[in-house]
């Protein structure tokens, strides 16, 4: 989705100029400018200078705690799979001081591809063939991140490794529990202190730290026009180092299970089960996957949390309460998927 011949709040096209001026970055006019949509919180403008085509990101207009230094993480992430096998999009330039209204930003390649869950062109919609290599290079994907040697490309302090098996029930512990501060807040979620108890008494002993994407699923990721590969995982915001399993298990807390009123892809058949899934990553990655029923309750666990916020907000009126009695249901709905799996 687009809208074209639009300069979007909190983008100045001065300060973009002389950034890509300084940089060498094509002479003359920003012209053809398209504000792009989708999804995302954070702004997207493809735009062209010299017969080039970019897109320029950046933050909301109204700045988060953390914004800036996600542009960074982000901007730093795609500079470290340069030349790698992971699809991505190719970081021209970041602009890590805060010079745009406040804002850091970057410049990256445009991808040449499609969102599945907002519609497939005729040849992924009329062929259950190319629907099921679609889930397979979805799968190739995460295989391919979790390959990425982090001390080679410069990425072991992106996160703390030590201890991260520790901290994860406890930190979304804390968060579902800081939640009480809104008013009207009905902290009644079923489940809630089992999965948690669960998840520490069946913490794995061990892992092996590498680059998680954080939010890896159908909404974050592109497709090619013309076949059923991978043109780029976008969305880098939540990257982090920790234990690439746990990216899998995001996929098995998202995945449609048999049966399933609605799927994030229309039409769904074709894509591969949830077991077939699980064994391309194991085939391909060489990863131990003894725990993996650990790493797809803590999805649950995780996502369903984080999504609770968005209710709590709303209960307080401080968000649409439609998305936040939506959100409230994907909780509910991924915190009783979590209990029939520990059952």
């Amino acid at each position: 989705m687009s809208e074209e011949n639009s300069v979007p709040e909190g983008v100045d096209l001065a300060v973009l100029t002389a950034f890509m001026d300084a940089h060498k970055l094509g002479e003359g006019p920003l012209t053809d400018l398209i504000v792009l949509t989708g999804g995302t919180q954070n702004i997207l403008l493809k735009f062209t200078r010299a017969g080039r085509a970019f897109v320029l990101r950046r933050p909301p207009p109204k700045l988060r705690a953390n914004s800036n230094e996600t542009m960074r993480r982000e901007a730093r992430v795609l500079a470290a799979l340069a030349g790698s096998d992971v699809p991505h999009p190719g970081l021209i330039a970041a602009c890590p001081e805060e010079t745009m209204d406040g804002a850091a930003f970057y410049l990256m390649e445009p991808i040449d591809g499609f969102n599945p869950t907002v519609g497939l062109p005729a040849l992924h919609a009329g062929d259950p063939a190319v629907r099921h290599r679609m889930g397979l290079a979805l799968v190739d994907g995460i295989v391919a991140l979790s390959r990425i040697d982090i001390a080679a490309v410069g990425l072991q302090s992106l996160g703390k490794s030590e201890g991260w098996l520790e901290r994860q029930a406890p930190r979304w512990k804390a968060q579902f529990d800081s939640y009480a501060a809104f008013p009207d807040w009905c902290n009644e979620i079923p489940g809630v202190d089992e999965v948690g108890a669960w998840l520490e008494a069946h913490r794995p002993a061990r892992f092996r730290p590498g680059l998680i994407h954080g939010d890896y699923h159908l909404a974050n990721v592109m497709y090619r026009h013309d076949s059923g590969e991978l043109a780029a995982i976008v969305d880098w915001e939540l990257a982090s180092v920790g234990d690439p399993l746990l990216d899998l298990g995001w996929l098995m807390a998202m995945w449609p299970e048999p049966g399933a009123a609605a799927a994030p892809v229309t039409p769904w058949d074709g894509f591969p089960t949830i077991e077939e899934v699980i064994a391309r990553y194991g085939e391909g990655s060489g990863r131990d996957l003894t725990d993996l029923a650990w790493y797809g309750v803590l999805a649950c666990y995780k996502l369903g949390i984080i999504l609770e916020g968005s209710h709590a907000r709303a209960s307080a009126g401080q968000a649409p309460k439609a998305i936040g009695d939506r959100l409230h249901a994907s909780t509910l709905n991924l915190f009783q998927r979590a209990l029939r799996w520990i059952a």
